[in-house]
Order: structure tokens, then C-alpha cells, then sequence
């Protein structure tokens, strides 16, 4: 099974109504959790879209969080991106150990630039970003076990 495939079932499972896949083929073993309530954050729910005629419910609950804030950290927090896990696996934020990390807090970062490996099923994976901006928080720690869809940078522009 190619890295491509593994990519293709995992938007397939993303774009499902299904929560939770355990696959095993031939010497591969593939489990995907896609559970809300894991990892969510308060940057995960100021990401969220302006509310809809059809789901009133759940921004109206997000937005006084984000209003009770002061007015001069808003504009920052709407402007912030998160660089999110596009597998499951092992994360390393440097190259090697003896080398320095690939990005820190308060590093620039250009769109295409790599900010971190996933390690999974014995593959590296180069995560990049795919925006322009600065790093204001790194999420996970060195050789953290990361999941799908999980924020692993906070970029603001």
C-alpha cells in the first residue's frame, strides 16, 4: 500500500459519516479516530465558520468565549492558521537530535516550507505549511504521537 492510498482512505473516512476504522492489510495496520472531542482547542473553535441559518446552535455557544476575550487579542486570533497532522504518527520536530529544530516560536514560515516530519509505518512524511506567516505556538512535543487532523503549529500572518 503506497503513501498516496493510505492519503486517498483517509480523505475517503474524512468525507464519511464513519468515526472510527481499524484496517489491517497484509503487514499494514491502519487506525483512524476521528472523534470531535479529542484535541479540540480554543483555536479550533475560533477557526470554526461564521454561523448559518442551518446550525445557529453551535457557533452562538463558541462566540461569547471568543468575545469575553479583550478586543486586541480578537484580530489575532481570526488571523491565526493551524497547521494540522495529515496522518497519524510519530512527530518530529527536528531533523535529527543533534540538529536544531525545524521551526520555533516566533520563526517565519512561507507556504511550501517544511515545519516538522510524521513518521508513520516506517515512512516519513515532510509536513509543510501552506501558508505564509509566523509561528506563534508549536502544539505537540518532539516524538509525540500525533493524530489525524490534529493542530500541530499555530501560524499567525
Amino acid at each position: 500500500m503506497t503513501l498516496e492510498e493510505i492519503q486517498a482512505i483517509i480523505r475517503q473516512i474524512n468525507d464519511s459519516d464513519i468515526r472510527e476504522i481499524n484496517l489491517d492489510y497484509q503487514d499494514i495496520h491502519l487506525y483512524l479516530n476521528k472523534n470531535e472531542n479529542s484535541h479540540q482547542t480554543a483555536e479550533t473553535v475560533s477557526e470554526k465558520p461564521a454561523p448559518t441559518e442551518s446550525s445557529p446552535e453551535k457557533p452562538k455557544t463558541a462566540q461569547p468565549a471568543i468575545k469575553s476575550e479583550k478586543p486586541e487579542t480578537e484580530p489575532a486570533k481570526q488571523e491565526a492558521t493551524a497547521i494540522k497532522a495529515p496522518l497519524v504518527g510519530v512527530i518530529y520536530l527536528q531533523p535529527s537530535p543533534d540538529k536544531p529544530a525545524y521551526k520555533k516560536v516566533g520563526d517565519h514560515v512561507s507556504a511550501g516550507e517544511v515545519v516538522c516530519v510524521i513518521e508513520a509505518m516506517k515512512m516519513m512524511t515532510e509536513i509543510k505549511s501552506k501558508v505564509d506567516g509566523t509561528i506563534s505556538k508549536i502544539l505537540v512535543e518532539n516524538e509525540e504521537v500525533v493524530e489525524y487532523d490534529q493542530p500541530l503549529f499555530e501560524v499567525t500572518k
